[in-house]
């Protein structure tokens, strides 16, 4: 069998270290540069492969084509291939052939990464036989290789739902649906959400979808009357199986009735109430007890760039949320912080309506710092709101000039809003950026 691998980053290259190592024949093709790590990988295993082109008279004679996330469905091969009848498939549609291990699935437009590294860690802390994959960064089909695993935590992107078909989860999890990506589905939101919908396709009764009751998008997107699996809402406003109260979490479904403290988790805000109602809620249908779940709750540390601390001087504290690139996410940890707040935003926007965010701001908020390129429908969105505007195209300044206007008890928040690539590579980059020049300007390290 001959398989065509469209995309030489973490997916396609493990996908194709798979498909070697089951025997069939591998072709690697990535129209951008191919890192270094991902060649020597490539090259070790006898792969052959191509950069900076799609050689479309090999890649269309190949039985099936595996395509990475990043390749867009109207690209030109793809259509080309579609056309011809070649079967386009995902690395998890592909990897999940060769296991018979237990899918543990999320998706949703915000909280994702949060959501997986959270239910990787209540399992994993408990002993549990697991693995993260997925769009978290690390390849499901290279992992499943050696298969030595009982569960994967696997993050699902809308890209990567896309392309699978077959495959089933066990238990899946849909945090949220807003607007995001739609430039990859005509702009329309109800396609998008048809994407993160596929999420339970294939489902049985046997498993469960955790879904989030109080979103109206997953709301009148799902048919309850077509779902084959058993379904298990969780809310902050209804009283559903699964509800967040105060500093603790009540689950009714099934077998299980409990109560798990909260108390000690350090995370913060509305959004992530709701992913660790999705992630102890999982940890339950695997098997949990209460105290594995509460005391992994207390030792979890989530991924950078979401609302992580990364420093604190003369009462005012400093945190690094680039990772929020949507007006959803801001209004989270806007949401979330019971401070007085110097927020630090801007960037590219995605055609953002920050109508959503004017509430907050007036409450919370004592100065913008705009940073980025064109910070115009920033002024203009809270020109009138926020008493102190400002806008730098450097992140020193930005962090030079909310050192200077905070008072005690004031947190700096760096919670973008938009995407990155007026002045920075990428999120990470931007949020790498604030933690040094803080260390460096208000640490003095």
């Amino acid at each position: 069998m001959n398989i065509a691998i469209l995309g030489a980053g973490e997916s396609g290259v493990g996908a194709a270290l798979l498909a070697k190592a089951k025997g069939l024949n591998v072709f690697v093709s990535d129209m951008a540069p191919i890192k270094d790590k991902y060649k020597s990988k490539l090259a070790e295993s006898g792969i052959e492969f191509e950069e900076g082109t799609h050689t479309f008279e090999r890649i269309l004679t190949s039985d099936e084509i595996i395509k990475s996330p990043g390749v867009p469905e109207k690209a030109t091969i793809i259509q080309e291939a579609i056309s011809k009848g070649i079967p386009v498939v995902s690395e998890i549609e592909f990897a999940a052939r060769y296991t018979s291990a237990k899918f543990i699935c999320i998706t949703g437009t915000n909280g994702k990464t949060t959501t997986t590294l959270l239910t990787y860690h209540l399992l994993k802390s408990a002993g549990i036989n697991v693995a993260l994959a997925g769009n978290i960064g690390e390849s499901l089909a290279e992992k499943v290789i050696e298969d030595k695993y009982e569960f994967y935590v696997i993050e699902l992107s809308s890209f990567q739902l896309d392309n699978m078909y077959q495959f089933k989860a066990h238990i899946a999890v849909l945090l949220n649906i807003t607007p995001d990506h739609l430039d990859r589905y005509n702009y329309e939101l109800e396609k998008y959400a048809a994407s993160k919908m596929r999420i339970i396709q294939n489902m049985t009764q046997a498993d469960h979808f955790l879904y989030n009751a109080d979103d109206q998008h997953i709301a009148a997107a799902f048919d309850k009357n077509q779902f084959a699996g058993t379904a298990i809402p969780f809310s902050l406003q209804e009283n559903a199986a699964v509800k967040y109260n105060d500093q603790s979490i009540n689950l009714a479904f099934g077998d299980t009735n409990a109560t798990i403290s909260t108390e000690k988790s350090p995370l913060i805000g509305k959004h992530n109430q709701y992913n660790t109602m999705a992630a102890v809620a999982v940890a339950k249908l695997v098997g949990l007890s209460d105290a594995e779940i509460e005391q992994a709750l207390y030792t979890f540390q989530n991924a950078d760039h979401r609302l992580q601390p990364v420093g604190e001087a003369k009462g005012v504290t400093y945190i690094n949320d680039s990772k929020a690139t949507n007006v959803e996410a801001v209004y989270y940890a806007l949401e979330g912080i019971k401070k007085p707040i110097i927020w630090i935003a801007g960037g590219v926007d995605k055609g953002n309506d920050y109508t959503l965010l004017h509430d907050l701001a007036k409450e919370k908020v004592k100065v913008l710092i705009c940073l980025g390129k064109d910070n115009e429908k920033l002024k203009k969105a809270f020109g009138r709101i926020v008493s102190v505007v400002a806008e730098t195209e450097s992140m020193g300044y930005a962090v030079r000039l909310s050192r200077s206007l905070a008072d005690e008890g004031d947190v700096v928040l760096l919670s973008p809003a938009c995407a990155s690539f007026d002045l920075f590579n990428n999120y990470e980059h931007r949020g790498q950026l604030f933690k040094e020049a803080v260390e460096r300007i208000v640490l003095n390290k």
